[in-house]
């Protein structure tokens, strides 16, 4: 019986240390398919441009808390979702701006394209707090033939003190957009 017990735990403890190894690959690469990925677009003067716009999402890199004298950092992904059925987007320009209204970062050196019910992010980790409370990105896209509006959207997510904090912030449209370069800075 004794060396049943044995046997017993050695299984137990050869199971509870398996599981203690680490992934071959995290959680956000098996999640992204290579052939899926937004590609680089190519835009010129003579491109036909049917709609687009350009969006507004505000975006926090912390908030207060315990009566405004602590910060709490967020890190935020900007979500853009591709709802049409059928077409792609082109997303043209997308542009990190700090409370101040500076530019900190601009994340797209040439235009890529978004397919038909993909979607793309853009990722600003927890210690970046260069936005600060105010922080916002713009967004300009545009699509060769009518399309459905895209989702555009900030999630903003943090943790600590055994808490968990997370919230949408939605884009709003502030201009048609029918140029295929980035609006006005």
């Amino acid at each position: 019986m004794s060396e049943e017990i044995s046997r017993v735990l050695a299984i137990v403890t050869m199971i509870v240390l398996s599981a203690c190894t680490s992934p071959t690959t995290t959680p956000h690469q098996g999640d992204r398919n290579p052939v899926n990925q937004p590609q680089q677009f190519t835009l010129d003067e003579n491109s036909k441009i049917a709609t687009g716009q350009t969006l507004y999402v505000p975006v926090y890199s912390y908030i207060y808390h315990d009566d405004g004298r602590r910060i709490f950092n967020l890190a935020t992904t900007l979500s853009i979702r591709n709802t049409d059925l059928a077409n792609p987007i082109i997303i043209t320009c997308v542009r990190y701006y700090n409370s101040s209204g500076q530019l900190v970062r601009q994340y797209l050196e040439r235009p890529i394209q978004v397919a038909a019910l993909a979607s793309t992010e853009f990722f600003i980790n927890t210690t970046d707090n260069s936005g600060g409370l105010g922080a916002n990105f713009i967004v300009d896209w545009v699509a060769q033939t009518n399309v459905s509006e895209p989702i555009i959207e900030a999630v903003m997510i943090g943790t600590g003190f055994q808490q968990g904090i997370s919230f949408i912030s939605p884009g709003k449209v502030i201009q048609s957009q029918t140029n295929y370069t980035c609006s006005s800075s």
